[in-house]
């Protein structure tokens, strides 16, 4: 996908209120958990988050920036996430959250972000309500991850995602309850829940028409 394919479908999804940043909705308002699992409800008060999803314009191709969480941290320790976290009082908006984040994990700078739009919001069961905001990243780009936060930075090509073949459910029983969820199995990468959801999420926004 080239980057004037990728802005000609966000701009296909946008709302017809979006103004200067496309809110791509992909048909609902808000995404979540709850998706795949009918009936889950989620905490009365959720606390918001922003997420980046850097799409790396490559010339080959483009592709998709993602972390591994350190192994020690008290919350998704391990897991695979974009960069992000929640919103500080400090933060204008979602997409400073976001950028702001994004340069504290990764040490890839705000000035080198194109913020092209935002998905819908998705609904976690542990109780955050997250906006994803879509950014274009031109290499070469440096990177300084944060060593207590980020164990590694990796890339997936975009049309990795974007081949509906490597959608997967799984389910686990979680509290007594099973719970469903998308999975992505990248090479070695075991990559699900939210950060999974969001990806579907995009694909649901970047596929063919």
């Amino acid at each position: 996908m080239t980057r004037e394919e990728l802005l000609d479908r966000l701009t296909a999804c946008a709302g017809p209120n979006s103004g200067a940043l496309p809110e791509i909705r992909a048909g609902r308002a808000a995404r979540g958990d709850h998706d795949l699992n009918p009936g889950m409800g989620a905490p009365e008060e959720l606390v918001s988050a922003a997420v980046l999803i850097p799409l790396i314009d490559h010339a080959e191709e483009m592709t998709v920036l993602l972390t591994q969480r350190t192994d020690h941290l008290n919350h998704h320790a391990g897991q695979i996430s974009f960069p992000g976290g929640q919103i500080d009082p400090d933060d204008q908006d979602a997409v400073a959250a976001a950028l702001r984040e994004t340069e504290e994990e990764t040490g890839i700078p705000a000035g080198q972000i194109e913020i092209v739009g935002r998905l819908s919001e998705y609904v976690t069961r542990t109780g955050f309500r997250v906006t994803p905001v879509v950014g274009l990243i031109a290499p070469p780009y440096a990177l300084a991850p944060d060593p207590f936060e980020v164990a590694d930075v990796f890339e997936v090509p975009l049309s990795f995602i974007l081949d509906p073949a490597n959608h997967r459910r799984q389910s686990r029983v979680f509290r007594g309850v099973e719970r469903s969820f998308y999975v992505f199995l990248y090479q070695d990468r075991f990559i699900w829940g939210a950060t999974a959801g969001m990806l579907v999420n995009l694909y649901d926004v970047l596929r063919e028409p």
